[in-house]
């Protein structure tokens, strides 16, 4: 319901002027990747572990509240967020911004037929914690045959 009222009318119908294609949805699907889906989750069911923790939900946008909004609704919403929920707007004003989220909306629409493939490769663009990236460094120095150093601490060192 607040999705609904959050969009300029001006936006409703508005059409996605950027076409369909392999190269705009690999483009978004990386953006999404790296961008939404720490909230959304790469799949879009918004299971992820901060998702259950707003008010109102994250939305599990492969469902028909998500995809029967138009593209220009979906527009908005990326662009200007939604007031008093945990969805920011992301756009700046400028065309480049414009054109990241209109290639998003194609995401967004793709969301339910999704592939493992796809899934696989954004796991792989998704941001990664410092605890992550030091864990993934010591599991390869591991995999490569050489020492591990003990777990990562958090403090700060310089060597």
């Amino acid at each position: 319901l607040m999705r609904e009222y959050s969009v300029p009318a001006s936006l409703r119908n508005a059409k996605n002027p950027i076409q369909p294609g392999p190269e705009v949805l690999a483009e978004a699907r990386a953006h999404f990747a790296d961008h939404c889906a720490a909230c959304h989750g790469n799949d879009g069911k918004g299971k992820t572990e901060m998702g259950p923790h707003f008010y109102p939900r994250v939305p599990d946008m492969t469902l028909p509240d998500t995809q029967k909004q138009t593209d220009g609704e979906l527009f908005a919403t990326i662009e200007n967020g939604i007031r008093m929920t945990g969805m920011p707007g992301w756009g700046n004003g400028t065309a480049s911004s414009a054109r990241g989220s209109w290639t998003l909306v194609h995401f967004i629409r793709h969301l339910p037929s999704i592939s493992p493939e796809e899934l696989a490769e954004m796991k792989t663009l998704n941001p990664r914690s410092p605890d992550e990236l030091a864990e993934a460094t010591e599991e390869e120095q591991f995999l490569k045959g050489g020492n591990v150093p003990p777990a990562s601490t958090n403090e700060h060192q310089h060597h």
